[in-house]
């Protein structure tokens, strides 16, 4: 799946978006040629297009709700689309749902400008084409958990597609396990510094999760978990599988929700209590980044195609394919881990049970010291308990499920256990 990831491809769905002139949420929706509306509806039939390779598993739609004015970022009614794709489970049993999206709304230095060109080749052109790339290559092939690919709209008028999908995934149950939110992975420099460097890819993660935080605040103290929340695992699980796949490219890991004071299409999940992390380019250049297309001082601004780095943006989607297909290639995490704490000792006992769903031919239980920001050790076991000479007091542990094929799911820190 990583080797068929195509340079060729994801310029071909950028230069096709970038032909709708604007694709602001505000902007035409019923011209067949410019537009936000003809810009969803061309990803809905991208999606239907790789729907037909998919024996029936594929299916794709346009998501809308009408958004009111606010008196801020939408000046009148709105119809908001998001562009699906719901690549279904092979396993009825499996309930699990993974994420990728990227937002397909653009926009100039005035957000509410909805008639002057906006490219967003990079900002989020790069993310959509990723996302439409993980469809036209994983709609192939066959997994026991269902994959949902969205190109959200509203983006740039507050999060409001994102906000409607994680809304709508709340109130329905959906079992979001993880989402992977894709927002400029397709330039490799940096405006002002001047950096230029295409093998690092940045990847944000809350710390204290952002729901139910009081109720949970006191564990996370009493164990030393401020650095294991579920989307800190995930960043990690990130880190891990796309380094694997992925040559000349190193995963950081950015600890916070998103870059200083601002937002993007995740929040709305991990605010909604899911697991969601932000995938974006290590450099960004905040010359064509919501500008207006013009030369001032023999500087060109805007977000054009002629500033993207396709194979950097190839290396990026792989990414994302890795990940997502490990994860629902993988059974489901193992259930009612925990660490026993009955006796004092300097060995750490952990135990579990096997996982709802998926078939597993064993365990890994990981280990890293506390100050170590990724695993360290990995252990494996076909059993499903545990005892190790490292004691609890100096390392945190997290137990995952390991497939027939060798996938991993995604890691459990242990609860107490007596």
């Amino acid at each position: 799946m990583v080797k068929a990831v195509n340079a060729d491809s994801l310029k071909s769905y950028i230069t096709k978006m970038v032909s709708f002139g604007t694709r602001n949420t505000l902007s035409d929706q019923k011209s067949k040629k410019n537009g936000i509306g003809a810009a969803r509806n061309w990803v809905v039939s991208k999606f239907s297009q790789f729907a037909k390779q998919s024996d029936g598993r594929l299916s794709a739609f346009l998501d809308t709700v009408t958004i009111k004015a606010d008196g801020k970022r939408v000046d009148a009614p709105t119809l908001l689309g998001n562009a699906v794709a719901v690549l279904k489970g092979t396993d009825p049993n499996d309930k699990r749902v993974f994420v990728v999206s990227g937002h397909l709304d653009s926009r100039v230095t005035d957000v509410m400008n909805r008639i002057s060109d906006a490219p967003g080749a990079n900002d989020d052109g790069s993310g959509v084409a990723g996302v439409i790339e993980a469809a036209r290559i994983m709609s192939q092939y066959k997994f026991p958990a269902t994959v949902i690919f969205v190109a959200v709209s509203g983006e740039e008028q507050s999060l409001l597609g994102s906000g409607f999908m994680a809304g709508k995934a709340k109130k329905e149950g959906w079992e979001i396990e993880a989402m992977l939110n894709n927002d400029m992975i397709g330039s490799n420099n940096s405006s002002e510094t001047q950096v230029i460097d295409n093998t690092k890819l940045r990847v944000f993660s809350e710390g204290l999760p952002a729901l139910d935080l009081d109720k949970n605040a006191k564990n996370i103290r009493q164990f030393g978990l401020e650095n294991d929340g579920k989307s800190r695992q995930l960043a990690r699980y990130v880190k891990e599988i796309g380094e694997r796949y992925v040559d000349q490219l190193e995963v950081k890991l950015i600890y916070r929700n998103d870059r200083f004071l601002r937002g993007g299409d995740h929040t709305p999940f991990v605010e909604n209590g899911f697991t969601a992390v932000r995938i974006t380019e290590m450099n960004e250049n905040f010359e064509h980044q919501h500008q207006d297309l013009r030369t001032e001082n023999g500087i060109k601004y805007g977000d054009l195609i002629e500033y993207m780095d396709f194979e950097y943006l190839r290396k990026n989607t792989a990414v994302n394919i890795s990940v997502l297909a490990n994860l629902a290639k993988a059974p489901a995490t193992p259930q009612e881990v925990k660490v026993d704490v009955k006796n004092l000792s300097n060995s750490t006992f952990l135990y579990w049970k096997a996982p709802a769903a998926g078939i597993n031919k064993g365990y890994y239980v990981l280990m890293r010291e506390t100050s170590s920001p990724v695993w360290q050790k990995k252990f494996y076991t076909t059993a499903t308990e545990l005892r190790l000479p490292y004691s609890k007091d100096n390392y945190l542990f997290a137990v995952q499920s390991v497939g027939s094929e060798d996938n991993e799911s995604l890691p459990v820190v242990p609860g107490i256990g007596r």
